[in-house]
């Protein structure tokens, strides 16, 4: 049996292997959405792509990175534990071969739905000429990236199996470099109409979902996967999958319902609210990325084993290390982007069409998305661990909890706060989620270690508090100092995010986190050249 340090090691190693691919994929997404930014600003136009990417996003979440994914990696690493890698091989074709079927039906469906679709989620945009008819376009060209991402998703399982992290990770990198060179050749190498110019970016978003599968691909080859056409629903392991995914769809449901009610609420505030919470939420997934998903792809394969070896203890272990990790990081993230908000909109955004105004409206977005953020990386972490021990119900609950705190909230607060409502809801409901998650978790392991992950966070949180005072403190000395310009923010953003980074990596390496030493060892010896 591992020991808890190896264990722990193992998924810090994996994680960090996983951030840096994540890493490079959050900056090429923040480019991605600079360009947007810069060539279409907050409006009209992105109004109309952020709900016609919204649409094809929805089923994506559903049934490819979301509950296929999970149930894929939990039967797949069972099957290779079990039964070897042939008939491992051999579930793989069969659920690549049923994948297409079932998802190609679905973009066929929904390409010809599209007008419905769109009517349904933003019934407001009518009210504006050529919106809607432009979202309903863009809609019906970007739904095949569904099936691209689901047999993407699929090569990622399998290789997150097999213990291959980075290339799954990176391969979001070329969705958004072919959604970014893609998009602007075919946005302004083609006489588009002005308002419809942006329908380059939407065939873009094809191009690019096309590179994040076939980038996987040699490394699945080389690994020894070679795909044959099998279509057999009767499949043991595919129908292991398919009872899985169920109940984790529904429970899914609930979330895009979420997405799709503040969707529609947003559509019906002032123009360019979608387009605000969307820059803002956008700036959330990078650390999101960087600490929720990494550490989720890390520990999912654990998990899984620990759960087919009936091993409850190297589970608890691992979901303990995992989720210190992730407050580890998604702590000082929270409170640095709730103290920074405004210049980091400024300087990332505030650039060709994007306005002074449309940088306030969405930084008060972004404080109050962030106020969630440790919840949202925790809660990354946690589903999966019910979906290693087929307990899926309780992830359904939780999201139709979510679900009906959610429209609440909206209603409540929407006529005042406006799109801020949005944001604020999304974050309570995300905490009041993992709340729920994590006690049901204790039951149904029978306890995990709660005193250590509150001894942690008692050591954590107060470190993050002061990084803040010292991020604020710097950002406000230095672009005083740089003067008042988009030069100034950045100088000032800039020397507050090196000073905050240093005081709070020298403040938690003193602090006794155990699960922090492993990478605090491995940045030393890069540093370095050896190891302390």
């Amino acid at each position: 049996m591992n020991s808890e340090p190896s264990q722990t090691k193992n998924i810090a190693r994996s994680a960090g292997t996983v951030s840096i691919a994540v890493f490079a994929s959050r900056i090429l997404g923040l480019v991605r959405e600079q360009v947007f930014a810069a060539l279409f600003g907050a409006g009209f136009a992105y109004d109309a792509f952020v709900v016609a990417f919204r649409v094809p996003n929805l089923l994506r979440d559903l049934f490819a990175e979301g509950a296929l994914s999970s149930a894929f990696v939990v039967v797949f690493t069972d099957s290779r534990t079990k039964k070897g890698p042939e008939e491992t091989w051999r579930l793989a074709s069969k659920v690549i071969t049923a994948a297409a079927v079932i998802v190609g039906t679905l973009v066929l469906i929904g390409m010809a739905s599209s007008g419905g679709i769109v009517r349904l989620m933003s019934p407001d945009f009518a009210n504006v000429p050529n919106k809607l008819e432009l979202t309903v376009f863009m809609t019906r060209i970007m739904f095949p990236f569904l099936l691209l991402v689901c047999l993407a998703s699929i090569c990622m399982g399998m290789l997150n199996s097999l213990g291959r992290f980075f290339i799954p990770a990176i391969s979001s990198s070329f969705f958004n470099l072919g959604s970014i060179v893609g998009g602007v050749l075919l946005s302004f190498c083609i006489p588009w109409d002005d308002q419809y110019r942006i329908v380059g970016m939407a065939i873009g978003v094809l191009v690019g979902g096309f590179l994040q599968f076939a980038v996987q691909t040699p490394l699945l080859k080389k690994e020894g996967f070679r795909f044959k056409a099998m279509l057999d629903f009767a499949d043991p392991g595919l129908v292991r999958i398919g009872k899985l995914m169920l109940p984790a769809i529904v429970g899914l449901a609930a979330v895009e319902m979420n997405i799709f009610i503040n969707t529609f609420f947003a559509a019906s505030c002032a123009q360019g609210s979608v387009s605000w919470l969307n820059y803002a939420f956008r700036i959330m997934m990078f650390p999101i990325g960087l600490v929720g998903v990494s550490l989720s792809i890390a520990t999912m394969p654990v998990v899984s084993r620990y759960a087919a070896k009936g091993d409850i203890q190297g589970l608890r272990q691992a979901y303990v290390s995992s989720t210190i990790l992730s407050f580890v990081f998604s702590l000082p993230a929270m409170v640095g982007l709730i103290v920074l908000a405004e210049p980091i909109i400024r300087v990332i955004y505030q650039h060709g069409r994007f306005t002074a105004a449309d940088t306030a409206q969405t930084a008060s977005a972004l404080m109050l998305y962030a106020v969630g953020l440790f919840a949202y990386a925790a809660q990354k972490i946690v589903v999966p661990v019910f979906y290693s021990l087929n307990k899926t119900r309780y992830p359904v609950i939780a999201s139709f909890i979510s679900l009906a705190l959610n429209i609440c909230m909206v209603m409540v607060f929407l006529g005042s706060f406006q799109h801020r409502a949005i944001a604020l809801s999304t974050s309570v409901c995300m905490m009041a989620n993992f709340l729920f998650l994590s006690c049901m978790l204790y039951r149904q392991v029978q306890g995990y270690d709660v005193r250590r992950i509150l001894k942690s966070l008692a050591r954590i949180l107060p470190i993050s508090l002061a990084m803040g005072l010292v991020t604020y403190t710097v950002n406000r000395l230095c672009s005083g100092l740089a003067g008042t310009g988009t030069f100034g923010a950045a100088v000032g953003l800039f020397a507050a995010i090196a000073a905050g980074g240093l005081f709070y990596g020298a403040a938690i390496s003193v602090a006794g986190i155990q699960e922090f030493a492993p990478l605090r060892r491995k940045l030393a010896s890069l540093l370095f050249k050896k190891s302390i």
